[in-house]
């Protein structure tokens, strides 16, 4: 019974999401019930034990029923995280993991937010009674008065079933218990959550540190020829001490541009030097910060932050900008502590750290996130009238975040869009704009460097080229110097989230030696590497290669091929076998500086 109500869990799943899926394989759906047995596999073990235990006892209807209650209560409140990611997918791109589910680093924000969800996805919980209705209605129960006249049958019965749910939770008889990057063999690119179930996922991260595998593809001196991640940038000259203004948009992805919503952003991008391939380095908000502020890219299934390696020593922008005489400040307007942002910030060493418990200004609060984009940009700008120059900032924008609440004086002045999030992204560009149109007036705004990127698209791309795993990662991302008119044009380099660190040491001339995973706009190097689904995604000049750890998946040229129909492995075996060094090279190094707490060089330890 169970494993049905799973099956139909997937299904549901299935038609919520359909815009982002093939119809699936019967493959991909027998695939999908070993991740089941999985799941109510471990999940059950205490219920067979229950009948396993020898006793008179075993024929009270109170306990039969107990059982039963205890049985429906445990499997529909594990079943019900499935309906969850009915929704929540469209903004993850993959299973939610236990930390994702709790909402790790979002503690006070939790009560807003599934006020938020309830409301807005009102038949999400209106599906999930039901459910629980006809599940509860399904379930046999045990009538019987008699006393048992075949205990030793049913003992020996109750002991099979046991070994069989233990077989069933480790997924089978192979050595390694059934893992969650498993289920790519089950399906295509990019479709493996539908072979998973949240049940699942969750139960193999629940009080588990993120560990990365420490892949040894290469000896130390090869490895080092093939990639290493050490930079040095030398000053030639004089340095240009020109403040840095980094504005991180929230869910402004690619697809959410350029198509009438964002007028101000569209014109800034005509003004500045624009990576039209701009690609970030995660799917969600807490992975932007460590890649565009220390050049960390999101390489593992738990953000970088929220990991058992947040505390590892980084040399990141605050620190280096600090030796050049800069001070340096981050702001959110959130509440303080929210996604970890404030633990990390402090970490790497921000002078001050600026969320919603420092605002100063009007009434602005959202009622479910913080302070609406508006008014913290104001701040934000009179704030930076109090510093010293150079001055080195972050500003992370918070009003385009779900439950896409609008303050009252602007509802039903910005075009809605298509989707629900359309609205909002018009009001924050609204909001970028009187920033903007303020800051011209101060003193530090002609001798400042603006950085403008996306922290991760947003779940409501409907053109299907933001729909695959390469789409859900391309955002807008600029370089905006108001003095410098040279610094313009639109650059078709592939660019990402963790070159915007070496790419600011670069432009400004500034003296670092550094361990950084990006590279410079200048440099002749054109590659990007992200991560999603327990698969990397490693682009290179005009082709995208999908690596799941072990070996190749895909190959396919992107430009060409932007909806990623035309494998091009058994086609090309020369470009895949060397563009799979390279992935497996930065992979390893990657692993390696983490694991072993070396991002930064060893005087810097």
């Amino acid at each position: 019974v169970v494993l049905v109500f799973y099956s139909f869990c997937r299904l549901l799943f299935f038609i919520i999401n359909k815009d982002f899926f093939d119809f699936p394989s019967y493959k991909t759906w027998l695939g999908g019930m070993r991740f089941d047995l999985s799941a109510l596999g471990y999940l059950n073990l205490i219920f067979g034990l229950a009948h396993v235990i020898p006793g008179k006892f075993q024929d009270s209807k109170t306990y039969q029923r107990l059982l039963k209650i205890l049985f429906f209560g445990v499997n529909t409140l594990l079943l019900g995280t499935n309906f969850v990611d009915f929704e929540y997918y469209k903004f993850i791109g993959r299973r939610s993991s236990f930390s994702m589910i709790t909402a790790e680093g979002m503690e006070q924000e939790i009560p807003g937010l599934l006020l938020s969800y309830v409301t807005d996805y009102w038949y999400i919980p209106l599906l999930f009674l039901c459910f629980a209705g006809i599940f509860w209605m399904v379930l046999p129960t045990n009538k019987s008065n008699k006393p048992n006249l075949f205990t030793k049958f049913n003992a020996a019965l109750s002991v099979l079933c046991l070994l069989l749910l233990f077989v069933a939770g480790r997924g089978g008889i192979q050595s390694k218990p059934l893992r969650i990057v498993d289920a790519s063999e089950y399906a295509a690119i990019g479709q493996s959550a539908l072979v998973l179930n949240t049940p699942f996922t969750i139960l193999k991260t629940i009080g588990k540190k993120e560990t990365l595998e420490n892949y040894a593809f290469f000896s130390a001196n090869k490895l080092n020829k093939l990639y290493s991640p050490i930079q040095n940038y030398a000053t030639e000259g004089t340095a240009q001490k020109k403040n840095v203004v980094i504005l991180i948009l929230e869910s402004f992805g690619r697809e959410n541009i350029q198509r009438g919503q964002t007028p101000f952003l569209d014109s800034l991008i005509t003004e500045s030097y624009y990576f039209e391939n701009g690609f970030a380095n995660g799917k969600v908000s807490v992975d932007a910060v460590p890649s565009i502020i220390s050049s960390i890219p999101s390489l593992m299934n738990k953000s970088f932050i929220s990991s058992s390696y947040a505390l590892n020593k980084v040399k990141a922008f605050p620190e280096i900008m600090k030796e050049n005489g800069y001070h340096s400040s981050f702001f959110h307007g959130a509440f303080n502590g929210s996604q970890n942002f404030e633990q990390y910030c402090n970490n790497i060493q921000f002078d001050k750290y600026y969320g919603m418990d420092q605002y100063k200004g009007p009434k602005a609060f959202d009622g479910f996130w913080g302070i609406f984009d508006e008014e913290f940009m104001q701040y934000f700008r009179q704030e930076l009238n109090t510093f010293k120059q150079p001055f080195f900032t972050t500003l992370f924008t918070i009003s385009s975040h779900p439950p896409f609440t609008m303050p009252e004086r602007h509802k039903g002045k910005f075009n809605k869009g298509t989707t629900e999030i359309h609205e909002t992204i018009a009001y924050s560009d609204y909001a970028l704009a009187k920033f903007f149109e303020k800051a011209k007036k101060e003193k530090w705004y002609n001798n400042t460097l603006f950085v403008l990127s996306a922290d991760h698209t947003s779940a409501c791309g409907q053109e299907a080229i933001y729909k695959n795993n390469l789409g859900k990662f391309r955002i807008p991302i600029l370089f905006f110097d108001p003095s410098n008119t040279n610094l313009k044009g639109v650059s078709d380099k592939n660019f990402q989230q963790i070159d915007i660190m070496p790419s600011i040491l670069d432009y400004l001339d500034l003296d670092s030696q550094i361990v950084a995973f990006g590279k410079s706009y200048k440099s002749k190097d054109n590659y990007v590497v992200n991560y999603i689904d327990n698969q990397y995604n490693y682009i290179q000049d005009n082709y995208y290669l999908v690596f799941d750890g072990k070996k190749t998946i895909g190959l396919f040229d992107w430009k060409k091929d932007p909806l990623l129909k035309d494998n091009l492995m058994k086609a090309q075996p020369e470009l895949k076998n060397k563009m799979e060094v390279f992935i497996k090279a930065y992979i390893q190094s990657f692993n390696e500086r983490v694991i072993k707490n070396q991002l930064t060089l060893n005087k810097d330890v």
